[in-house]
């Protein structure tokens, strides 16, 4: 296994994936969270091509990764260099209970309670994923899935 794209909703398991592929693999791992965004409050979407710059950057040193995010557009990037992609598309209920579970992730938030103050935000935006069109809904994941030519797999539930 090498070069693996994994997408779908918030808390659809993503991370937990890219996680394991990483230790089993020994693949690079990259969380799109981390280059999507600029550190503003409110939080606001980095310039594309600066993520761009980013991925390829990440791509090009090293020889085995996975990418992981939400992101259709950022997805693009890095598609040509993937070889698989990973569509987790789980049902907006198991979604919902995966962010209630939520272990603190302090890569991206200074404490466990400042996570929790975010997540009825998230849950909301949990809940919206099949009725948005931006590059995170599942309209843009799943043209994203129909389009890929190489290999490719969904998941429907949590393993």
């Amino acid at each position: 296994m090498r070069n693996v794209l994994i997408f779908g909703n918030s808390s659809s398991g993503k991370s937990t994936l890219a996680k394991k592929l990483h230790k089993e693999h020994g693949l690079a791992h990259l969380d799109l969270d981390l280059l999507a965004w600029l550190p503003t409050t409110p939080p606001t979407r980095k310039p594309l091509e600066e993520s761009r710059v980013e991925i390829e950057a990440f791509i090009s040193s090293n020889a085995l990764w996975v990418i992981e995010g939400c992101y259709a557009d950022l997805l693009e990037f890095a598609a040509p260099a993937s070889e698989e992609i990973i569509f987790m598309n789980l049902p907006i209920d198991t979604c919902l209970d995966n962010a209630k579970r939520r272990p603190w992730e302090p890569h991206k938030y200074p404490s466990k309670e400042a996570q929790d103050a975010n997540l009825d935000m998230l849950l909301k935006w949990i809940s919206q994923y099949e009725e948005r069109t931006d590059s995170f809904s599942k309209t843009m994941h799943q043209q994203f899935f129909d389009r890929y030519q190489k290999s490719k797999a969904m998941i429907n539930h949590n393993p």
